[in-house]
């Protein structure tokens, strides 16, 4: 897999955080040099954790929110998980981060509502002794993320494109070519370039030998992208690309970043009485777990938030401890500033005929499946 270099394009909003008395080091150290992690040097037991999550946009946010407060006080830390509100800019999760340190966090977990937004909170954080986990989304443009925990992202990318793949072969009807569009996430989710590289290293080739058509001729980044991840924000631009583009012909796929997005590009796409087209996902959603077993959207991706939360707990308590903290990719995730060390989970691409098995181990979507 290919070195991921995000690039550092947004300005670092400076938000002033008036922090005093704030000046413990973290094992004496007084920091680690630019690129590196520093040694840990471990703290109190029951000392408090902070988990700043973004808003509840997605079922797998709210569901971490609940693992992150029982499985960190199971093991015998302070929780303090919070919210940034969807109605609100990064400044709200920003002034969260800022009391997470004044409160004397030990650890702060972030899944950045912007991860290009929040060098200076997670600085901060660093000068006031906390150690800092990036969950799930990476944060940019700064030396003070100590490590980043996610599943596999570009991974999830390149299983998008080889769902998409496989579903026009067996379900679009005809031979090749293809007419396809493109979507992918929000602009300030670092994820979202991740997972669209992922999926265009499949889809390219394709595209660059006639098998796949995109018929808007829409395949850069900045015009397939979907500000806040909102479904209606997505089904507005399916909306016009249908009108503009498909009214003599047929969309025979959609590459869609998550669920969410794709139940909207469905509806999209049966409103104007078009032929349902294959759309892959991201999330298991349950609705869209019961699209799938209804043929109605294509592929999902199981990330286990479970596992997750369970990993980032298991790396904080390593650095409570004083303990190497477990980390399985150190060369991938390049944040503008340094290489983060990561440990990646490997994400699994979900189609009716695999849901059964995928799901065996998450009871309450394997009762779905089952149900069909």
């Amino acid at each position: 897999m290919k070195k991921i270099a995000l690039t550092a394009t947004a300005a670092v909003a400076a938000l002033a955080l008036g922090l005093t008395g704030c000046s413990s080091e973290r094992g004496g150290t007084g920091g680690a040099a630019p690129g590196e992690s520093e040694a840990p040097a471990g703290f109190e037991e029951g000392a408090r954790i902070g988990v700043a999550l973004p808003d509840k946009t997605s079922e797998n946010w709210v569901l971490a929110g609940d693992l992150f407060t029982q499985g960190l006080e199971d093991a015998g830390f302070q929780a303090d998980v919070q919210y940034a509100p969807a109605s609100n800019t990064v400044a709200e999760q920003a002034n969260q981060i800022q009391a997470m340190v004044t409160s004397g966090a030990k650890v702060i977990v972030i899944g950045a509502k912007d991860g290009k937004q929040l060098a200076t909170q997670v600085e901060a954080a660093r000068d006031a002794g906390a150690y800092v986990i990036a969950y799930d989304r990476l944060i940019e443009n700064t030396e003070a993320v100590d490590y980043y925990v996610a599943f596999d992202n570009f991974k999830v990318g390149q299983l998008q494109g080889e769902a998409l793949l496989e579903g026009l072969e067996k379900n679009a009807g005809h031979e090749a070519p293809y007419n396809i569009e493109l979507f992918s996430g929000s602009p300030d989710d670092a994820n979202s370039a991740v997972f669209f590289n992922g999926a265009m290293d499949v889809l390219q080739p394709k595209i660059d030998d006639g098998t796949l058509v995109v018929g808007s001729g829409q395949t850069e980044i900045g015009q397939t992208a979907t500000q806040g991840w909102l479904a209606e924000n997505a089904q507005e631009r399916m909306d016009g690309i249908l009108t503009s583009t498909y009214s003599d012909k047929e969309l025979d796929g959609v590459l869609s970043p998550n669920d969410t997005l794709a139940r909207a590009i469905l509806t999209s796409v049966e409103q104007a009485g078009k032929k349902q087209p294959v759309v892959t996902g991201q999330d298991s959603e349950v609705e869209s777990v019961k699209w799938i077993m209804e043929d109605k959207q294509y592929s999902t991706i199981n990330k286990d938030t479970a596992l997750l939360v369970d990993q980032t707990i298991k790396m904080i308590g390593q650095l409570q401890k004083g303990e190497e903290v477990d980390v399985n990719d150190t060369e991938q995730y390049d944040n503008g500033v340094k290489v983060v060390p990561a440990y990646l989970l490997d994400p699994v691409i979900v189609t009716k005929e695999n849901a059964e098995e995928a799901y065996a181990n998450v009871p309450s979507l394997l009762e779905i499946v089952q149900s069909y």
